[in-house]
């Protein structure tokens, strides 16, 4: 989001600015455009009232055959003239010297425009636009200079449009002089000149046309003149973009840095590496911070899980192995002193604690592939599997086993293969914890999440509440005279785990002492994938 929002907001900008400069040129244009037609339409005025002094009632001009451009108000004695250029109008060749006309302008025109020479000189010595005015046949009879005067424009389209009694505003092309180049002149050194003609109405009637011409501010110009206020504005705007970067920053820099101290902290194994950051602000770095965290922790822990197997391993096998190699030292030095019986014992020391170290290996490695074990989609129905165990038990002479009622065709998410081996571990276990006299009963429960629990429980002595704490830790048997590892539950434990199972240690129900697991698997249907 953060990029995202940065890369709008670069491109907003920029088709901002390029906005703003095509709005800005419009806007220069129009002003100039505004500014000829307010002074177009006080010189109309005043032309049109000196020529009426001197026309009276007489049919004068040319009829008005085009109809009013802009919306004319209720109020009738409106006549609005708006402005209508863009810059993106296609301007028109320049406005060349003009043919002289070879008709002569009208004598009432000529009359009129010869006293209003002045006015317009003085009006263009503050406006700088360039004025005409032509009676109705487009011959100059009056203007700013001399230059033109005689001199017809009834070819340019703008004049004939006002002469048909519609104002008309057009871009003309303007050649570029050498007084143009200094910002601070006063000269406009724009490409175009604006050219407007408004027409002169008495009633229905067209007496003649006022053209006005004035080159448009440059955006370059524009710029300059207004560079103090400008400037201003830049700066206040580039300290608000300041500001705006350094929240961004800090709001961002921070819990990077504090990502980074994270990161450096669970490499010292700190304890505050393994805590998430707080204020994390970005999402993406809250998620990370929880997963570095989370991913510290899982370390931690099985970095302590293989600190405490390795010395329990190592604790394992250094017993046996010191006795066979106190046996061997024995039977080196004394073998020939010792009797066979002395032989033979020290050989089936040997041949035990041998054995020992070879169920020692058998059983970490059915561990490791229960710690490696991958869960993949299976089911099994209780019902043939409990009964085969029954078979299996009495066949060995283990333990009596019991089966209670099971729901026919009840069928949960664990390979057949897992089930038994749990099962037929907790049996053995039984058997050798039990006594010769041991009893075991299986039953089948249903809890109210939908989990299947196939119970298991003996008759035996039960397990002392010192003992219960830590009845699957790895390597913590009570049976180690009878050969047992202390691997058997914590290998039962990994496997179900990977299929999303569990294996509880239940309470004793009296007067039964006996020691009770239960197998919580989830149905089939609820399987993990």
């Amino acid at each position: 989001m953060v990029f995202a929002t940065v890369g709008l907001a670069g491109f907003v900008l920029t088709l901002g600015g390029l906005a703003f400069v095509r709005v800005y040129d419009n806007q220069l244009i129009r002003q100039t455009e505004m500014e000829l037609l307010t002074q177009g339409a006080v010189i109309t005025e005043v032309y049109r009232a000196m020529l009426a002094e001197q026309v009276g009632s007489r049919d004068y001009g040319k009829p008005r055959t085009a109809k009013w451009p802009f919306p004319i108000p209720d109020d009738q004695r409106l006549r609005p003239i708006l402005p209508s250029l863009r810059a993106s109008d296609e301007p028109l060749p320049s406005d060349d010297t003009p043919p002289r006309s070879l008709v002569p302008g009208e004598p009432l025109a000529l009359d009129v425009g010869q006293r209003l020479r002045p006015v317009l000189e003085n009006v263009r010595a503050a406006t700088l636009a360039g004025i005409r005015v032509v009676d109705a046949g487009g011959v100059v009879v009056s203007g700013s200079g001399m230059d033109l005067m005689g001199a017809s424009l009834a070819n340019r389209p703008e004049v004939k449009q006002a002469l048909h009694g519609l104002p008309t505003s057009v871009l003309r092309r303007r050649h570029s002089e050498p007084e143009d180049t200094p910002l601070a002149s006063l000269s406009r050194d724009t490409g175009i000149r604006v050219s407007v003609a408004l027409p002169v109405i008495q009633g229905e009637r067209v007496w003649g046309a006022v053209v006005l011409a004035r080159t448009p501010m440059t955006f370059t110009k524009a710029l300059y003149s207004d560079r103090w206020n400008l400037t201003a504005t830049g700066l206040v705007l580039l300290s608000a973009l300041a500001l705006m970067s350094l929240a961004a920053a800090t709001l961002l820099g921070r819990p990077v840095r504090a990502l980074v101290r994270q990161t450096r902290a669970i490499a010292a194994s700190a304890p505050e590496g393994f805590e998430p950051m707080a204020r994390p602000v970005v999402a993406e770095l809250a998620e990370l911070s929880e997963s570095l965290a989370g991913m510290a922790s899982a370390l931690r822990d099985r970095n302590q899980y293989i600190r405490s197997f390795a010395a329990n391993v190592s604790h394992e096998f250094k017993t046996p192995l010191a006795s066979i190699q106190g046996a061997v030292e024995l039977l080196r030095d004394s073998a020939d002193a010792m009797t066979p019986e002395q032989r033979s014992r020290f050989l089936s020391n040997v041949d035990a604690d041998a054995k020992r170290l070879t169920r020692l290996v058998q059983r970490l490695l059915e561990l490791a592939r229960a710690d490696s074990m991958t869960a993949t989609p299976a089911s099994v129905e209780l019902g043939p599997l409990l009964k085969a165990l029954v078979a299996r038990s009495d066949a060995a002479g283990l333990a009596k086993v019991d089966l209670g009622p099971v729901p026919e065709g009840l069928t949960v998410a664990l390979p057949a293969e897992v089930m038994d081996d749990v099962l037929w571990q907790l049996i053995t276990n039984a058997g050798q914890h039990g006594g010769a006299d041991v009893q075991v009963s299986l039953s089948v429960e249903t809890s109210s999440t939908g989990a299947t629990h196939v119970v298991v429980r003996d008759t035996g002595p039960g397990i002392s509440e010192a003992n219960r704490a830590r009845i699957f830790d790895a390597f913590f048997t009570t049976a180690r005279a009878r050969g047992g590892t202390g691997l058997g539950l914590t290998i039962s434990q990994s496997m179900l785990r990977a299929f999303g199972a569990s294996l509880e240690l239940r309470p004793a129900q009296p007067p039964n002492p006996g020691a009770a697991f239960a197998v919580a698997a989830p149905p089939a249907s609820t399987q993990r994938k």
